[in-house]
C-alpha cells in the first residue's frame, strides 16, 4: 500500500513523458496499484479477522473463570459410574431427552458433560448439563458449540469471527479477507525485493511529512515481512474453512487423496468409505463414517465378556442405555485410548456403532478413535492418528494451530502478538494513505486507476494474467466476485477521471 501512494503518479508521468513502458516496468506499476487496492479495500476486512481471532485465542482461560462454576466442583472423592452421572443429567432434560455425547470428567476436580441434540439449537451446537462426578449436582446447563466444545462467551466470539454474527451470510466477509490476504502478502514481497536496492534521502533532510512517510514505509514494511509466513498460513487455513472455496478444496484433496482417514461406524458387511471432516468442531457428529474395520480387535471385548445390567430407571430409544457408556469406555481403554480427554458418541441406528475418541488436540496430539458394537460390546474399528499420511497429519496441527489450540499457551501467544502485528500493520498503511489522501477539491487523476496501468501491458503479459487470474477466480469465488467489482469501479473512475484531464 506504502508504495503506490506516493510514488505511482510520479512514476507513471514521467513512463508517459518518455513513452510506452517496458513489461516489467508496467507489471511493477500494475502491481504496486494492485497491493494499494487490497490494502484500501480489503484491508478492514483483514483488520476484522485479525482482531476478533486474537480476541479468540485470548479466551481460553478467561471461560475457565466466567463458567468456573459449571466447569470445576470442589468434591473429592471417588467418582460414581457414568451411567448415574448420565441419570441426574436426565433428571433435568427428561427421559426422552437424546444423547449426542458424554465427555466425562477428565481430571479431579472437573465436571462431567452430558451433550443433547434439541430442536431449535444452531448447527454444531448442543445443550450441555454439567455433573458433579462425585455428588451427582448439577453444576450447569447452557448451550456448547463444536467438538471443542466452547461455551457460550466464547462461542458468540466464535461467530464474530467467522460470520460477524451474521450466519452463512456472514462468512462472506471472513472468506474474503483469506482469499486476498495471500495476494497483498506476496505482492507487498515482491514489491520489497524490487525495490531493495534503491536509494533513499535521508531522513534529516525530508520535510517533516516525508519523515513521517518514511517512518511509516519502514514499520509497515517490516512488519509485513516479519509475518509473511504467517500471512499466508493464515490465508491457507482460513480458505480451508470457507463456505464456497473450502468446498472447492475439499475436493481438490479428495481428487489428490489428501482426505484424512475416517472411523468404521457402520455394522454392515460392506460399508461405504467416506472420509473425516478436519473442521469436525464446526459440525458436531460428522467425522467418523466408514473406513475399513480392524479385525484384529474385533474379539478385544471377549475378554471382559458380554456384561448384563438390570433394567435403567430410564431406558432411551434404539438401545442407548445409561449403563452402556461404562462398559463402552472400559473396552476403549482396553484397547488403547489412554487421553484423559474423550468423547462417547452413542448411536440411535441399529446399523451403527458407538465411537469413543480422543479429543485432546494439544501437543502431543491424542485424536485416537474406537468404534464399537453396542449389542456385543465388540470392537469394530480402531483408528489411531500415528497411522495417519503425513498431509492428513500436517493438515490436523494447521487447524488446531489456527485455532490457538496447539501446544496451549505458548499457541496463544504466538497467535495474539502475530494479531496484533497485523492489525498494526494494516493500520501502519492507512496512516500512510491519510498523509497523502488527495485534498479537498482535488480531481482524481487517470494515472492513479488500475485501469491505466492494465493498459500499458504488451498483450503477451495480459494473456499470462488473465489465465491464472481465470483459474483463482473460479476456485475461489468470492475472489473473483469482488475483483469484478473493484474492476469495474476503478473503471468507471479511470473514465471520469479523463473527462476531467
Amino acid at each position: 500500500m506504502s508504495w503506490v501512494i506516493d510514488m505511482s503518479l510520479k512514476n507513471s508521468e514521467a513512463l508517459r513523458a518518455i513513452g510506452a513502458p517496458s513489461a516489467k516496468t508496467a507489471l511493477l506499476a500494475l502491481l504496486k496499484r494492485l497491493h494499494f487496492t487490497i490494502g484500501l479495500f480489503i484491508g478492514p476486512f483483514i483488520f476484522i479477522a485479525a482482531l476478533t481471532g486474537t480476541l479468540y485465542v485470548l479466551t481460553p482461560q478467561i471461560e475457565d473463570y466466567l463458567y468456573a462454576g459449571e466447569l470445576f466442583t470442589p468434591s473429592r472423592g471417588e467418582a460414581h459410574p457414568l451411567a448415574a452421572q448420565i441419570d441426574a443429567a436426565l433428571a433435568v432434560t427428561g427421559p426422552d431427552a437424546k444423547i449426542s455425547a458424554v465427555r466425562p470428567a477428565p481430571t479431579v476436580g472437573e465436571t462431567t458433560r452430558v451433550m443433547f441434540a434439541e430442536p431449535g439449537l444452531a448447527a454444531s451446537e448442543t445443550r450441555s448439563v454439567f455433573i458433579d462426578p462425585v455428588t451427582l449436582q448439577v453444576r450447569g446447563d447452557m448451550t456448547v458449540y463444536g467438538t471443542s466444545g466452547i461455551l457460550p462467551f466464547r462461542t458468540w466470539l466464535n461467530n464474530m469471527h467467522r460470520g460477524l454474527l451474521l450466519g452463512d451470510l456472514g462468512r462472506i466477509y471472513s472468506e474474503l479477507a483469506a482469499s486476498w490476504l495471500w495476494v497483498a502478502a506476496l505482492g507487498g514481497l515482491a514489491l520489497w525485493w524490487v525495490s531493495r536496492g534503491e536509494q533513499q534521502p535521508a531522513v534529516r533532510k525530508l520535510r517533516r511529512q516525508g519523515r513521517q512517510l518514511k517512518r511509516g514505509r519502514r514499520w509497515h514494511t517490516l512488519l509485513g515481512l516479519s509475518l509473511l509466513l504467517g500471512l499466508m498460513f493464515f490465508s491457507a487455513t482460513g480458505l480451508t474453512w470457507s463456505q464456497w472455496a473450502g468446498s472447492n478444496i475439499d475436493q481438490v484433496r479428495a481428487a489428490v487423496g489428501w482426505l484424512s482417514p475416517s472411523l468404521n461406524t457402520s455394522l454392515m458387511a460392506y460399508p461405504s468409505p467416506a472420509a473425516a471432516d478436519p473442521h469436525a468442531e464446526h459440525h458436531v457428529g460428522m467425522e467418523m463414517t466408514a473406513e475399513p474395520a480392524n479385525s484384529h480387535l474385533s474379539g478385544l471385548a471377549e475378554s471382559f465378556g458380554e456384561t448384563h445390567h438390570p433394567q435403567s430407571a430410564r431406558t432411551l430409544d434404539s438401545g442407548v442405555l445409561p449403563m452402556k457408556f461404562d462398559d463402552v469406555v472400559r473396552i476403549a481403554r482396553q484397547a488403547g485410548l489412554s487421553a484423559d480427554k474423550i468423547e462417547i458418541k452413542p448411536t440411535y441406528a441399529a446399523a451403527q456403532a458407538w465411537s469413543v475418541n480422543e479429543i485432546d488436540r494439544r501437543w502431543p496430539t491424542q485424536i485416537d478413535a474406537i468404534s464399537i458394537n453396542p449389542q456385543t460390546l465388540a470392537v469394530v474399528d480402531h483408528l489411531y492418528f500415528e497411522h495417519y499420511p503425513l498431509i492428513a497429519k500436517l493438515i490436523r496441527w494447521g487447524i488446531d494451530a489456527h485455532m490457538g489450540i496447539l501446544f496451549g499457551v505458548a499457541n496463544q501467544i504466538l497467535l495474539a502478538a502475530f494479531g496484533s502485528s497485523v492489525c498494526a500493520m494494516i493500520a501502519w498503511g492507512y496512516y500512510l494513505w491519510w498523509l497523502r489522501r488527495p485534498r479537498s477539491g482535488s480531481e482524481p487523476h487517470p494515472l492513479l486507476t488500475l485501469t491505466h496501468e492494465w493498459k500499458q501491458l504488451p498483450a503477451s503479459a495480459k494473456l499470462a494474467i488473465e489465465i491464472p487470474v481465470l483459474i483463482l477466480a473460479i476456485t475461489l469465488p468470492v475472489m473473483g466476485f469482488s475483483l469484478i467489482l473493484i474492476v469495474v469501479s476503478d473503471y468507471i473512475r479511470w473514465k471520469l477521471s479523463r473527462s476531467h484531464h
